[in-house]
């Protein structure tokens, strides 16, 4: 069936219709012929492909966990009741009900996969998408097939090659489904159990099935192209997941723990996607050119496959900490690098953290935020161990961001200092030295700690107005107003005077509070002491 047949049709306007009165003519021209050329097709082509179809599903090993996705899902049981509906011998009411529901099913189902910001509303971009985010030991294993300095390079068992091939051959079969077609077939069955406006609406959405593979065809799919063996993209599929990863990790870049509050259920957890990450880029940052010139070459050297270390980021509140490893790790996502953002209170599942991480290929940093803690207690003993000094080692793809407020991340009172109210009794503390020593050793294992203090007054405004700029609030211009206009130059005075009333006014100077301020200056509205 020729997709484009009536976008060629011409209709001379000799007859004084309205332009709406035309595209009314065209619009039902356009379904009588979709109509006639579906009517052309014997009902045994469509029959066969839906046997053929539905022994490629029943024949997936590798990708066979596909089927459980709802698409797919629905996809098979509409092919089953399409094929044993006996509408044509026992024309039942009933029977079609089956036939309608299942439509619905599949239509959804379809609907909510297209919804996803990762599809192109085809049913074969919908098959491609499943494919290509599939996670499965045949992607596990293209993951881990990198010869590089982080993972020791290996091979693909062939017989799981070869699976993979055969399956990859069945889903462009089953990609390439034409589900207009079946759409029409179904309204045919339904006309035949006397279900007209079912089949009607039925032709409506076949129709907009065979609008978007139209409309789709004329992209060429990123891995698998159109008309082609899909077992012959292999090779591409596996250097795609090597640099992408597999299952989520293709999709993002950024996780967070789903840990288990239970602790007496540690082995608990999983890595959850990050949608709607903070898309804060290096470019992004004014100040703490320094301190952030070591977190990335930390980064690089990590990369590389060469000795890096963990990170301690401390310093003064609204200085960036965060920010910058965020911004370090939007920066080098196209290098595969993976960020895991640890809770405080799941420090306890470390050792599951790391072994869930161990098992895939892809760098992370396992990023733990304002890091303290008010006791000595396990997580801190497990979190020491794992720094250094611990049986475990820490895995090779592995490295440890954190960010901190105190220098030695937990509280510390006079009682734990050695001299006057040390070992006091009603506190069972006798060697109040070694307490102190314990409290201080978990920030010396830390390779590196990098310090990060409050901006002076001419730094808090350089960010701010650096800020300011790429927001396009003060022009583009890169000097402080020197050989600006006069308006311009006054409008900077007093961007500069409000800057420095907002940070008395508030939180002090920092970058933080030199966003804030230029948030306020962005929404137009008047200061609060004016």
């Amino acid at each position: 069936m020729e997709r484009d047949v009536i976008h060629h049709i011409s209709f001379p306007n000799e007859l004084g219709l309205s332009q709406a009165k035309l595209k009314d003519i065209v619009h039902d021209l356009n379904s009588f012929i979709l109509f006639e050329l579906y009517a052309t097709l014997s009902p045994m082509n469509i029959t066969e492909t839906i046997q053929t179809t539905r022994a490629d599903l029943a024949g997936l090993t590798v990708f066979s966990h596909l089927k459980k996705r709802p698409l797919l899902t629905a996809f098979i049981k509409l092919l089953e009741i399409t094929q044993s509906a006996n509408i044509a011998v026992n024309p039942d009411v009933g029977g079609g009900l089956k036939l309608v529901r299942r439509w619905a099913c599949f239509t959804k189902a379809f609907i909510g996969n297209s919804a996803r910001r990762f599809t192109h509303g085809s049913f074969y971009e919908a098959i491609a998408f499943l494919v290509r985010t599939a996670d499965n030991p045949f992607t596990r294993a293209a993951e881990s097939a990198i010869t590089n300095k982080i993972a020791a390079g290996k091979t693909i068992p062939p017989l799981l090659r070869a699976a993979a091939a055969a399956d990859l051959e069945r889903l462009g079969r089953i990609a390439a489904f034409d589900i207009s077609q079946l759409g029409f077939h179904i309204a045919d069955l339904l006309r035949k159990a006397g279900l007209e406006n079912a089949a009607q609406n039925i032709e409506a959405e076949a129709r907009a099935f065979w609008a978007a593979e139209g409309k789709a065809a004329s992209v060429t799919p990123e891995l698998f192209p159109r008309n082609e063996n899909w077992s012959a993209a292999l090779p591409a599929f596996i250097e795609y997941i090597r640099t992408h990863g597999a299952g989520d990790l293709g999709l993002y870049h950024a996780f967070s723990w789903a840990g288990d509050d239970r602790k007496n259920k540690p082995e608990h957890g999983k890595l959850r996607p990050v949608e709607k990450c903070d898309p804060v880029r290096l470019s992004d940052l004014s100040g703490y050119e320094d301190q952030r010139s070591i977190v990335i070459a930390n980064t690089l050297r990590f990369l590389e496959g060469k000795p890096a270390n963990n990170l301690l980021l401390y310093g003064d509140r609204g200085t960036g900490k965060s920010a910058t490893v965020k911004a370090v790790c939007n920066e080098y996502a196209d290098r595969g690098l993976r960020l895991l953002e640890v809770h405080k209170k799941d420090l306890f599942q470390l050792p599951v953290i790391l072994k869930t991480l161990d098992l895939r290929a892809m760098p992370f940093i396992v990023f733990i935020d304002d890091l303290s803690f008010e006791v000595l207690d396990d997580s801190f003993t497990g979190l020491k161990a794992l720094l250094e000094g611990g049986v475990e080692v820490r895995p090779p793809n592995v490295v440890i961001y954190a960010t901190s407020n105190r220098r030695h991340l937990i509280k510390e009172r006079i009682a734990d200092r050695p001299g006057p109210g040390a070992g006091n009794p009603s506190d069972g503390e006798v060697r109040a030295f070694d307490t102190m020593q314990e409290q201080f050793s978990l920030a010396d294992r830390f390779g590196l700690t990098v310090v990060f203090t409050s901006p002076n007054q001419d730094e808090y405004l350089s960010i701010a107005e650096f800020i300011a700029r790429k927001r396009g609030l003060l022009g583009a211009a890169k000097d402080s107003g020197e050989g600006s206009d006069d308006n311009a130059g006054e409008a900077l005075k007093l961007f500069r005077e409000n800057a420095l009333r907002w940070e008395r006014w508030f939180n002090g100077r920092s970058p933080r509070t030199a966003v804030q301020y230029v948030d306020w200056v962005a929404a137009g509205t008047g200061f609060p002491w004016e």
